[in-house]
């Protein structure tokens, strides 16, 4: 039995339905980072700002290497890598045939001005043509200038990003389904504010990949 257990668990592994962790149970479920921490889930009003999220790896050992030279150092040949994990993610957690549009995570101007690229978009794009779907580059931007959310503890994530996201045509999004990209969901803040202020804006839904999760202690 155990054989099995763990042969299905490769194939269809047990998760939180909401941001994908895997776990340790089967049925529907919620884990306690996302009923008691990210702030995307407030169930007691059963509104979920993201709908589902699903990452590729672990932010650990070697990968955590890889996706901060990607990120930081310029390391944009591993692209096409990530987009291979990322695709992966996708599928597997998703109906990737509902969605409408792939929309990346907008970087700061600060950011594009460090590092010459949106690491996010860089995938984003190649991810929206694997799947035939659309890529609306200037469907969401950044305003404002929020701190390094790396650089605050928990509780001040969220705050910092409140209203940094700015639709610029809310007509590319209203009533359909967004693929969401980003590089590292932690807490959730920064995806969360993003999605809300899609749906904000009319989307439908808001699925969710990022290329690693954070690991929490």
């Amino acid at each position: 039995m155990g054989i099995w257990r763990r042969a299905l668990d490769l194939l269809w592994p047990r998760t939180c339905e909401v941001c994908g962790r895997p776990v340790d149970r089967d049925g529907r479920y919620v884990c306690s980072d996302c009923l008691n921490r990210i702030p995307f889930v407030r169930p007691e009003d059963g509104v979920y700002e993201i709908d589902d999220a699903a990452s590729a790896v672990r932010f650990e050992c070697e990968t955590r290497k890889m996706v901060n030279d990607y990120k930081f150092n310029g390391h944009i040949w591993l692209r096409d890598d990530f987009a291979d994990w990322t695709e992966a993610a996708a599928r597997a957690r998703f109906d990737v045939s509902a969605v409408d549009a792939v929309v990346a995570m907008p970087t700061t101007l600060g950011h594009r001005i460090d590092r010459g690229y949106n690491q996010s978009a860089l995938v984003a794009v190649e991810l929206a043509r694997r799947i035939d779907r659309a890529f609306l580059a200037r469907a969401v931007a950044r305003t404002g200038h929020p701190k390094r959310q790396s650089s605050l503890p928990e509780d001040e994530r969220r705050e910092n990003v409140k209203g940094t996201f700015a639709v610029r045509e809310p007509s590319l999004v209203r009533g359909r389904t967004l693929l969401l990209v980003d590089d590292i969901m932690t807490t959730g803040s920064t995806l969360s504010e993003c999605a809300r202020a899609l749906k904000a804006a009319g989307a439908w839904r808001v699925w969710c990949v990022t290329l690693a999760r954070s690991v929490r202690t």
